[in-house]
């Protein structure tokens, strides 16, 4: 088990790549517990997975914009010790540019990065006092290329990268290790409501010819959140079927 008793933090963790993060912390042997605004609708499911590997599983509710209520949140998930951080929590409101009013501007930055950055502070103040520690930060493929209809997106994400690289240099000489990935198109709620056309149309953007499965992103947060990858930090890792190269 690569994550064998790490305690395990996922903001965003009730479904999609969230719920599959989470799932695949507690097969590895991770105590985890999730930040979501309802409890998944798979907890039972993920409270299975954690019985099964002789672990335990936690639901906090709650919104990553809320930083008094993220601040007591942290205050008790670090109380019970801290070893891996995913903020995975992110929303999207496309729209052109010409037609995006600020509020539908400012509430993707508000969770996309803001709500990323309100976490990995808190979380980073106990791991530094710890002198080890991962936060994985869920970026995006956008964030790297851009997107017509989603500069709110882009801008968060491109954000949350350069967040990324400048909190690694911050940290690593104390022991703690600030990564992030930027998936390709994922096979999730989200992608399933795309028209057969519009799904055709990415795919043939996509070397492999294929979208990505929620696991494929979950096994790439295990190795960064792994003491496999102890050498590594500040670095962007795409899981895209070869999209952005």
């Amino acid at each position: 088990m690569l994550l064998k008793d790490k305690k395990v933090f996922v903001t965003g963790g009730s479904r999609g790549i969230g719920k599959a993060i989470v799932t695949a912390c507690l097969e590895q042997g991770a105590h985890v517990s999730y930040l979501s605004t309802k409890e998944s609708p798979f907890h039972s499911e993920m409270e299975a997975v954690a019985k099964a590997s002789g672990v335990t599983l936690k639901w906090f509710q709650g919104n990553v914009t809320d930083e008094e209520g993220i601040v007591k949140i942290m205050e008790e998930v670090t109380a019970d010790g801290l070893d891996v951080v995913v903020n995975n929590a992110g929303i999207e409101r496309d729209g052109l540019v010409f037609r995006m009013g600020t509020d539908q501007w400012q509430q993707v930055l508000d969770v996309n990065l803001t709500g990323a950055f309100i976490v990995a502070r808190e979380a980073s103040r106990f791991m530094i006092r710890q002198r080890s520690g991962a936060i994985v930060n869920m970026a995006s493929v956008i964030g790297l290329m851009g997107n017509a209809g989603q500069t709110n997106y882009a801008a968060s994400k491109a954000g949350l990268i350069g967040f990324t690289k400048a909190l690694a240099k911050e940290t690593a000489k104390r022991g703690v290790r600030v990564n992030a990935i930027a998936p390709g198109f994922i096979k999730t709620d989200m992608t399933d409501k795309l028209k057969d056309d519009i799904k055709e149309s990415i795919q043939a953007q996509i070397p492999m010819n294929s979208l990505g499965e929620p696991e494929d992103i979950a096994n790439a947060v295990i190795y960064l959140a792994s003491d496999m990858a102890r050498y590594v930090t500040g670095q962007v890792l795409t899981v895209d079927g070869g999209m952005v190269m």
